[in-house]
């Protein structure tokens, strides 16, 4: 049998706007042999799983490579995250109970990841999957109207300040406020010193065009970046002891106008019909095309460890 014949052996999961090509993986060098399926299937549908492989990092370190080539370092940060060696890092370290919302990986910044690899190292006792929703399917569900007001694309505004979520030092990889000035500049930002640290405030698009299928594809993080991700008694107590401008993260429209939470319930609603979640097992590799999905957390309990590198 045919290494091409073997590789198509793999199989479909999902629903019907968001899909996932499941192969059984017996290590790397089933990868390298089926590399350039691996990677048709990256292009064209946007998210495989690898199934089988050990629970290792060394493993899962040549994996990214093989697929996805050089690993990218975490820049220009806005959760929290550990480097467990060399650019593989620990997903996000929210809470067990907290839910992550969907999102692709850094679409509020001017230069995002291509490929996102997540290995699962321990399973969560329960909840933990690693949600996944087509792109071009929540552009197409969305309404009309909301597409159009956000045709010019979402405003992103952060203030950092000591013991308030990531400081400027951590979200910016220095402690140098050159550098950081340097950064935003070049990155269309605009930024502000304060007696309490920085404000920064860039606009981004809110969809934009996939280069290789040319599909559109809902792209942003108004829905995390927006103060009402955080829920209604955190959002309430935040706003009630600093002003808008200086919440940790904040989203808007282009124009600065608020984004309406009947908004928001929509596109979390789009995301809900069309994602799709499947129970992690240790030694799983996903990769995902971050343009072409969305990803997200679901709660859990007990001990969970994923991995995360970016090419």
């Amino acid at each position: 049998m045919t290494a091409e014949l073997t590789a198509n052996l793999g199989h479909i999961e999902g629903n019907e706007h968001t899909k996932l090509t499941v192969y059984a993986a017996t290590g790397l060098d089933w990868v390298r042999a089926h590399r350039d399926t691996l990677q048709d299937r990256l292009r064209e549908h946007g998210a495989i799983l690898l199934r089988g492989m050990p629970a290792d990092l060394t493993v899962f370190n040549q994996v990214t490579e093989e697929i996805g080539g050089s690993l990218l370092t975490y820049t220009e940060r806005s959760t929290p995250r550990s480097a467990v060696s060399g650019n593989i890092y620990t997903s996000t370290e929210y809470p067990p109970a907290e839910s992550i919302p969907m999102h692709n990986e850094s679409s509020y910044s001017a230069h995002w990841p291509d490929r996102l690899f997540f290995l699962c190292d321990i399973a969560a006792e329960t909840g933990g999957a690693t949600p996944i929703a087509d792109s071009r399917a929540m552009y197409r569900l969305l309404p009309e109207d909301l597409r159009e007001r956000f045709a010019g694309g979402v405003t992103y505004t952060r203030a950092f300040r000591e013991g308030l979520g990531l400081s400027w030092q951590e979200a910016f990889q220095t402690e140098d406020r050159q550098a950081v000035e340097d950064y935003c500049t070049a990155n269309g930002q605009t930024y502000e010193w304060t007696d309490e640290g920085l404000r920064t405030r860039h606009v981004r698009p809110s969809f934009v065009t996939e280069p290789h299928t040319c599909g559109t594809v809902w792209f942003n993080q108004a829905n995390l970046f927006h103060v009402s991700s955080l829920g209604e008694e955190v959002s309430e107590a935040l706003l009630e002891l600093y002003p808008v401008e200086d919440l940790p993260r904040n989203a808007f429209f282009a124009d600065g106008s608020a984004i309406p939470q009947a908004d928001l319930d929509t596109i979390k609603a789009a995301y809900d019909e069309v994602s799709y979640a499947f129970p992690w097992q240790p030694g799983d590799i996903m990769v995902i095309n971050n343009m072409l999905m969305a990803h997200g957390r679901e709660p859990f309990t007990g001990k969970r460890r994923t991995l995360v590198a970016m090419t």
